[in-house]
């Protein structure tokens, strides 16, 4: 056994322990470290030595308690828990070894800071992890079996709880920028059965497109940037948006109120609009404009202002590479085919194509509210309003 002097140092161990594993010499180190992390359990590295002198000593067990040790003091260190995932390996557990190689995935630096042997042991520790999980989800879609080809809701809905189950798919929560309230479920995108209003507004489709595409014709510098704040304001991912002609907007109903000029020229839009349950809070709803998205734009992710009201989005004019993202679920618009989704989930839209990109955008009440609940929102963002004295800066 090493003799190890009282009171020597920690670091004065760390290095007698080096030399006597370089030497060959496993057993005096293995006693050296132990000593030191006696004198020490949080001294992460005495533990990951002690763990590669078990090894060379070929003491998986004591390994795996160095390697314990470690996690105890810091439990996301990313070479303790590739240890002990290439442990478990080695020691044929090969299920608890794919779902630690998941957990030492997570935590990993880039590639770029590894040495060549710790990024191979990653890449194969991710290799496992993935057929891991490929083999785990088709065990689970075979097991649940006719679920997932029963009705297309039903199907949708257990495929996104799988997905997100196995980590495919992240879990995005809602995120209002003012206001929320409690108990709304996080529906990226709602089912069409909850509008009855939903296919009597896509009928107006060919009409609202031949408003729309006159507007344009006659008046295309009526369009104004959606995005338009004012000097002086963090504007993080809207810098690139800000007061720009690439996003614009004909508005038709703009903080609760008519823009009776616009209004005028789109008198069956406005008729379609009707059909819709929309909110009625004076400066803030309804709203509803035509959305226009130059070419090779992109609106970067965000989330909108309040989970009481849900946005509409019904397309005009959709050329190809034309996308839009709520939550983990993307979707491309099909023309005259609405949707109705929750914009307090991150989202996103792109045009990646030559042309513009236009759909009518349009504010409602939640489905899920009653009018009483309806009511309270409306009085608490009226004496909000009220009382800080300043209308609200965008209304969808």
């Amino acid at each position: 056994m090493q003799a190890v002097k009282p009171g020597e140092s920690i670091e004065s161990l760390m290095t007698a322990a080096s030399r006597a594993l370089a030497a060959g010499d496993a057993p005096a180190a293995r006693d050296i470290l132990e000593a030191a992390v006696a004198r020490d359990a949080g001294h992460v590295p005495a533990w990951l030595n002690l763990a590669a002198a078990a090894r060379a000593m070929s003491d998986p067990a004591g390994a795996l308690a160095a390697l314990e040790g470690a996690l105890r003091a810091e439990p996301r260190n990313f070479l303790a828990l590739l240890g002990k995932a290439s442990l478990l390996e080695r020691q044929g557990q090969a299920k608890p070894a794919a779902v630690a190689y998941g957990v030492a995935a997570s935590q990993a630096p880039p590639l770029e800071r590894l040495d060549p042997g710790t990024r191979r042991a990653l890449e194969h520790g991710r290799e496992l992890h993935a057929r891991h999980q490929a083999e785990l989800e088709a065990f689970i879609r075979d097991t649940v079996g006719p679920a997932l080809h029963a009705d297309a809701r039903t199907a949708r809905r257990a495929g996104a709880f799988i997905d997100v189950t196995l980590r495919k798919r992240p879990n995005y929560r809602q995120d209002p920028v003012e206001f929320f309230w409690p108990g709304l479920p996080a529906i990226e995108f709602y089912e069409r059965g909850l509008f009855p209003w939903m296919a009597d507004f896509e009928a107006a489709t060919g009409v609202i497109r031949e408003e729309l595409l006159a507007l344009l014709r006659e008046d295309a510098d009526g369009l104004t940037p959606y995005v338009s704040y004012p000097d002086g304001l963090p504007l993080d991912q809207w810098a690139e948006l800000n007061r720009s002609p690439r996003w614009s907007a004909f508005h038709l109903l703009l903080q609760g109120a008519p823009v009776e000029a616009n209004c005028r020229r789109a008198p069956r839009t406005m008729e379609a609009i009707g059909l819709l349950p929309q909110p009625n809070v004076p400066g803030r709803s309804p709203a509803a404009m035509f959305s226009v998205l130059q070419p090779k734009t992109r609106i970067p992710p965000h989330t909108g202002i309040a989970n009481t009201r849900l946005v509409v989005h019904l397309p005009l004019v959709v050329p190809p590479d034309c996308g839009f993202r709520v939550g983990s679920e993307t979707r491309p618009w099909r023309e005259g085919e609405a949707w109705v989704f929750d914009d307090t989930i991150e989202h996103e839209a792109w045009n990646g194509s030559d042309q513009w990109r236009t759909i009518l955008i349009c504010d409602v009440w939640s489905p899920l509210l009653s009018e009483q609940d309806r009511e309270i929102v409306t009085q608490v963002m009226v004496a909000m309003d009220a009382f800080n004295g300043a209308a609200p800066q965008d209304s969808l």
